[in-house]
């Protein structure tokens, strides 16, 4: 898997700044919003075929990490 940090880009003027998948409008936000309404990634990649698997891990990555970094500023 390709380390997060080169698939997950912000960019001030796109989605209000919001972390977009390789600069295209698609955000790790609606990527997760899809997983938790139960979407598999298999669902996800065939609505949106511009995606991939590392895509997917990616946006999951990135949360892990965002979540890490908030518990330990508030430890």
């Amino acid at each position: 898997m390709t380390n997060y940090r080169d698939l997950i880009t912000i960019e001030p003027g796109k989605r209000g700044g919001k972390p977009c998948i390789r600069g295209m409008r698609i955000t790790v936000y609606d990527v997760l919003e899809y997983l938790a309404s139960g979407m598999t990634p298999e669902q996800i990649l065939a609505d949106f075929p511009y995606l991939t698997p590392d895509d997917i891990q990616a946006c999951l990555s990135y949360a892990a990490d965002r979540e890490r970094h908030q518990l330990a500023s508030t430890a």
